[in-house]
């Protein structure tokens, strides 16, 4: 049995046995055109499986800039909630290699009705097409875009999230340590779930998790050198392409951290909630036990992921909607 299936939330593992694996995980990134297209089809046969609904619109903006091509915003508006509305910025899931702004449709939509909030997904470039920091560039071009036109869009400016998950909560960090370190306006938070900061892979989760076949770390290795190539462990790697490798995360905004105890970005992803907060940034942070990467996606119905989506919706709706000082 690996080492790490007793430790494994009992729900989580009847749905992990449930997962289609090939002999590299459920991830085959040595043969990434099929794994995109295999990616693509159960997203899309999930979305198309999901009724629409009336109450929420779905524009695609084309974000143009002068230094590269232009940046498919995909902007989810819930009409039945009063404006201007609160935007959070997404950044899909995909270890940064796949994946596509839409696959989160059928939750994000759920997501902004119940908050009362608009959702800005970026179909940022993905590697080795576009290697790093080339997400994080599209990021910052989309969260500038946002912040100019927000009052033509009905949207809150001075309301204004930042998150991500997974590889796409390592762009969120970086396109946040771009907005700071160029002086935009600064988002009202940052939510990262399970994210993908640190390309050195020498954290002691790193060496850990090896056998479950969810983002391993195999898996790992070949992600980042697909986003880095003969760069990634070394010293020639700026923080905007590998957050951890930032040494000031001074002046950055509330962050929300969660990761499961047995992801191997676990130890990366606490070091940069401890970081944060000794830069004097307020960070609140979930560990989830026996939990794996992507664990909510995985098994959606479990008690951990309706533990995740409540705690994670909570703190979103307390930055998006704080609750008046008394008089």
């Amino acid at each position: 049995m690996p080492a790490s299936r007793p430790l494994m939330d009992r729900e989580l593992r009847q749905a992990l046995d449930a997962v289609p694996m090939t002999p590299n995980g459920a991830f085959d990134l040595t043969d990434l055109a099929a794994t995109r297209a295999a990616f693509r089809a159960q997203a899309e046969a999930a979305a198309d499986a999901q009724p629409v609904d009336p109450s929420v619109t779905v524009e695609t903006h084309l974000v143009s800039r002068t230094d590269g091509p232009d940046v498919p915003v995909r902007l989810l508006r819930p009409t039945g909630a009063p404006g201007p509305l609160p935007v959070l910025v997404w950044f899909h899931g995909g270890g940064q290699v796949l994946g596509f702004a839409a696959q989160d449709d059928p939750w994000l939509t759920r997501l902004g009705a119940a908050l009362g909030c608009a959702v800005a997904a970026v179909d940022y470039r993905l590697a080795p097409e576009t290697p790093a920091p080339g997400a994080a560039e599209d990021g910052f071009t989309a969260y500038q875009w946002i912040c100019r036109e927000a009052d033509a869009l009905g949207l809150d400016a001075a309301r204004i999230g930042i998150a991500g998950q997974s590889g796409g909560g390592g762009v969120a960090a970086a396109t946040t340590l771009l907005v700071r370190d160029r002086g935009g306006v600064a988002p009202l938070f940052q939510s990262l779930t399970y994210p993908m900061l640190d390309d050195r892979n020498d954290t002691a989760s790193s060496h850990e998790i090896t056998d479950i076949g969810i983002w391993d770390r195999s898996t790992n290795l070949l992600a980042w050198q697909a986003i880095l190539g003969d760069r990634a462990g070394t010293d020639d790697v700026c923080p905007y392409s590998a957050p951890s490798r930032s040494t000031d995360l001074g002046a950055l905004p509330p962050t929300f951290i969660a990761v499961g105890d047995l992801d191997s970005f676990r130890d990366e992803d606490l070091d940069y909630a401890t970081r944060l907060r000794a830069h004097g940034v307020p960070v609140e942070l979930h560990l989830y036990p026996g939990a794996y990467h992507a664990f909510d996606l995985i098994a959606p119905n479990s008690r951990l992921a309706a533990a995740f989506h409540a705690t994670w919706s909570d703190y979103l709706a307390r930055r998006f909607h704080p609750t008046p000082a008394p008089a």
